[in-house]
């Protein structure tokens, strides 16, 4: 099975308004137990960014 990949792009800015960063779209929990969490976890994160990116509504 692949592992799914991390989103970070080496753009590390934690929006204080809504608490993503405004690289990858995750939280700083996301962020810092990225590597503890299962694939799933992982692929569940990987989700949800999408609707966290202002930028995707347009």
């Amino acid at each position: 099975m692949t592992t799914a990949p991390s989103p970070c792009i080496n753009w590390c800015d934690i929006d204080p308004e809504n608490g993503y960063c405004r690289g990858c779209y995750r939280t700083l929990n996301e962020i810092a137990d990225w590597s503890e969490l299962t694939n799933s976890e992982k692929l569940e994160v990987l989700a949800e960014l999408p609707s966290r990116n202002p930028q995707a509504s347009q």
